[in-house]
């Protein structure tokens, strides 16, 4: 079960990120990134690699912690966070495909998803910050 925004000042429905569905976007996200890099070269291991998969996960695990936080304020906060790193996410997929890393339609799936997300963690946001 979802939550929805106007249940966003509800601590004891927020305490379960999983109940979120940013956060089951983002974890999804995540396992993409993980598939995709893959297939990155074995140089790039400790580079690249490395880097856009932390950028991911750190999504979803910055609004597991928001949600493990005490009060809409400090989650508002780590969803700000996880719009942070969304966002390099969103530079490092550039940055492989310009690098011929990521096929364009692969780059396009995952940046559609990153776009799709912040606009989810920036709805969501503004919900928190208004209660």
């Amino acid at each position: 079960m979802a939550v929805s925004f106007q249940h966003a000042a509800d601590d004891t429905k927020l305490r379960d990120f999983r109940n979120l569905k940013v956060w089951e976007k983002a974890y999804k996200l995540t396992l993409d990134v993980y598939e995709a890099t893959r297939g990155f070269p074995k140089d790039e291991l400790y580079g690249l690699t490395t880097q856009t998969r932390r950028a991911a996960a750190s999504v979803a695990a910055n609004i597991a912690e928001g949600c493990g936080r005490m009060g809409a304020a400090e989650l508002a906060r780590f969803i700000q966070i996880a719009m942070g790193s969304a966002s390099e996410l969103e530079f490092h997929l550039l940055l492989a495909r310009d690098l011929k890393m990521l096929d364009a339609s692969r780059y396009e799936a995952l940046s559609a998803q990153v776009i799709e997300l912040k606009r989810m963690l920036t709805a969501f946001w503004q919900k928190l910050k208004a209660s």
